[in-house]
């Protein structure tokens, strides 16, 4: 059992490193870069001077904020899928009063409610509900109004594609017949400003990376040495995706909840995919989904996209 016995979010953690660490290559999935250390390290990331995603999809929405909350509907809930720190959230809040209610969901429990403390003391009047849930597996929502999601962050970049077809069509499911999302895609662009963005100066990435080892250790009594791996990222073109993985620098034994696994000098852990999108084929993925486009902004970098499910979807 790991250490947080009884605990079934860390036997569904435990079971998933194990699975992961057990295939060839290994693996691991990024929703377990977000505990409170992770989550606070991904806000530094987004402030670095080589991380342009943050900032362009910043930039959008408070340009375009009037125009996206025309679309909502009066007496609306806004349900953001991986909430993390609601910044962007707040653009939106701010610009359509007629938001009653906001459900964040993230699946780190106590960076999402330090971050709901600040936000109810500055939108008194907003209904705040914070669901600690990992959107990607089934889980309900509270019973409120009409829904309007919102997926920012180019999170949809960290899933295989048919893990993205199959998130935006239960999307579509819980959101409802005709309901509005709005969505933050990355743009396919050159090779060096994407390597860059994952590879920055300061190492800040790499110790997000990183980071991912040390909460295996904490939470599953693991021994992972961190001075013997290093952070590597690089754009798969031919994928149209960025790769992040973590290289065993040794020979070396791991033991984690009593499991031995082995790392041969140079394998490597794959802890992030991040797909970047040409409009053609993010709407293709749209479509496929049941989802049809309403409104697009872009600066040519980035955008962000106004989707309505369709009703006969």
């Amino acid at each position: 059992m790991p250490c947080a016995a009884g605990r079934r979010d860390a036997e569904i953690f435990c079971a998933d490193v194990l699975s992961g660490l057990a295939e060839s290559p290994k693996r691991l999935s990024p929703k377990y870069f977000y505990d409170a250390a992770g989550s606070a390290l991904f806000d530094r990331i987004v402030e670095l001077p080589e991380y342009y995603p943050t900032r362009c999809e910043l930039s959008i929405l408070r340009a375009h904020a009037p125009a996206i909350a025309a679309l909502f509907p009066p007496g609306c809930a806004l349900i953001e899928f991986g909430a993390g720190s609601s910044r962007k959230a707040r653009i939106l809040l701010a610009a359509a009063a007629h938001i009653e209610t906001y459900v964040p969901i993230d699946i780190s429990g106590d960076f999402l409610h330090e971050d709901i403390a600040h936000l109810r003391r500055d939108f008194p009047r907003l209904a705040v509900h914070p669901l600690v849930a990992d959107f990607t597996r089934d889980f309900e929502l509270p019973q409120i109004g009409p829904k309007v999601g919102f997926f920012p962050g180019s999170t949809i970049g960290n899933f295989e594609p048919y893990e993205a077809l199959a998130f935006l069509r239960r999307a579509g499911e819980m959101l409802g017949p005709g309901a509005l999302l709005v969505i933050g895609f990355d743009l396919v662009k050159s090779t060096h400003v994407l390597e860059a963005a994952y590879n920055d100066a300061a190492g800040v990435t790499a110790a997000f990376n990183l980071n991912l080892l040390t909460r295996i250790n904490r939470e599953l009594c693991a021994d992972f040495d961190l001075a013997s791996f290093a952070h590597r990222a690089f754009y798969d073109r031919a994928r149209s995706r960025i790769e992040m993985h973590l290289v065993s620098l040794r020979r070396q034994i791991v033991r984690l909840n009593g499991r031995a696994i082995a790392f041969q000098e140079g394998e490597t852990i794959h802890t992030e995919n991040s797909y970047k999108y040409t409009l053609g084929s993010f709407e293709a993925l749209a479509r496929d989904a049941n989802w049809s486009g309403v409104e697009t902004w872009s600066d040519g970098l980035f955008c962000v996209q106004a989707l309505r499910t369709t009703r006969d979807g």
